[in-house]
C-alpha cells in the first residue's frame, strides 16, 4: 500500500496552511527512502470516520484550535489507536491563540499534563538522519513575529511509549512550504527533519 499524506480539516481554525508543504515532503519521501508514495495530498475531515484509514496525519492552524464533540472522539481513538499526528503551530509563538487553545484542547481530550517535552536524544531525531541536537531550527522562529525565540525542543503524546501527537511551535510547515525544486538552491535539505517524522510514524 502506497504511504499518503493527509491533512486534518477541524471546523475552529484555518486548517489550510502552507500548501506547496506536502507534496514537498513527499518529494523527499520519494527523494531520500524506497518507501511507496501516494503524490496526492488527502484532505480528510477530522469528524469523518475515514480518519482511522490515514498512516499519517497533519495538523496546522493560526487560529482556533476547538473540537466538536466528534472531531475530539475522533481524535482520541485515532491517536490511541496507533495513529500518528504532526501538529505544527503557524504561529510560531507559544503565547498565540493557535498555541494556546491546542494547548488546552490536549488537555480536555487526554487530561492534564500528557503533553510533554521529549528529549532531544528521542529516537526521532535519529529514525532516518541524524540531528545530534534534537529539532533543528527553522529560520522562521526569528522573523520578527510570533514570540521571536528559537524552540530548543518539541512536545508530545505518547501512548504505550510511543508518539501519538508530535507537537511543534517552530513552524515547520512555514519552513517546508516552497516548490520542492527550489531545494537545489539549499546548502542543506531543510525537509530532512520531516524524513524523519514520516519514518518514525511508520516504524515505532
Amino acid at each position: 500500500m502506497k504511504f499518503f499524506f493527509t491533512r486534518i480539516q477541524y471546523e475552529s481554525g484555518d486548517w489550510d496552511t502552507d500548501q506547496r508543504m506536502p507534496s514537498n515532503l513527499l518529494n523527499s519521501l520519494v527523494e531520500y527512502t524506497s518507501l511507496e508514495i501516494d503524490l496526492e495530498e488527502h484532505i480528510v475531515p477530522l469528524s469523518s470516520p475515514e480518519i482511522f484509514e490515514c498512516p499519517f496525519c497533519y495538523l496546522s492552524g493560526h487560529k482556533l484550535v476547538q473540537f466538536t464533540d466528534k472531531e475530539n472522539e475522533h481524535f482520541v481513538k485515532y491517536v490511541n489507536n496507533g495513529g500518528f499526528v504532526f501538529v505544527d503551530d503557524c504561529n510560531h509563538d507559544i503565547d498565540g491563540l493557535f498555541a494556546k487553545s491546542f494547548e488546552q484542547q490536549m488537555e480536555r481530550s487526554f487530561g492534564p499534563d500528557r503533553l510533554q517535552k521529549i528529549s532531544n536524544q528521542h529516537e526521532i531525531y535519529r529514525s532516518f538522519f541524524e540531528f545530534e541536537d534534537g529539532p533543528p531550527p527553522s529560520s522562521v522562529e526569528l522573523n520578527g513575529w510570533g514570540d521571536d525565540m528559537v524552540h530548543d525542543y518539541l512536545k508530545a503524546i505518547e501512548v504505550d511509549g510511543r508518539i501519538g501527537v508530535l507537537y511543534s511551535n517552530k513552524d515547520y510547515g512555514c519552513e517546508w512550504d516552497y516548490d520542492f525544486r527550489n531545494k537545489r538552491w539549499l546548502a542543506e535539505d531543510n525537509t530532512k527533519f520531516a524524513v524523519n517524522i514520516v519514518m518514525y510514524a511508520l516504524t515505532a
